[in-house]
């Protein structure tokens, strides 16, 4: 099993969260998060990052980059910029031209949230 497989698994299962559980959070079907586990289907870096979200890590952590599973907050370079909110992010990161139609629909979904919650993008 590959790292990445291997330590989303672990931290799911950690957490006492069931693949639907950890689906519904990032708004994704379990089949989705099965196959990421059984490593049937590499996950884009969008989907790693709502996924580290969910499981309180770092993308870094979920792909073997670090050994430390712990979140550290985020810090600009310059000190005077807010950083990013977590629904800033997740546009972000799904912002890319490679996206699946499924990614799409997940990009359209966050922002409908985002409205239905009054949030600012």
């Amino acid at each position: 099993m590959s790292v990445t497989a291997n330590r989303i698994k672990e931290l799911r299962t950690q957490k006492k969260l069931t693949q639907s559980e950890l689906a519904e959070t990032i708004n994704t079907s379990r089949v989705t998060i099965s196959r990421i586990e059984s490593e049937t289907r590499q996950p884009s870096y969008a989907m790693l990052s709502l996924i580290a979200d969910a499981l309180n890590t770092t993308v870094e952590y979920l792909q073997g980059e670090t050994d430390s599973a712990l979140k550290t907050p985020d810090v600009d370079d310059i000190g005077d910029e807010q950083p990013l909110t977590d629904a800033q992010k997740q546009v972000a990161y799904f912002i890319d031209p490679n996206a699946t139609a499924d990614e799409i629909e997940q990009i359209k979904k966050l922002v409908e949230i985002a409205k239905l919650s009054k949030r600012r993008l």
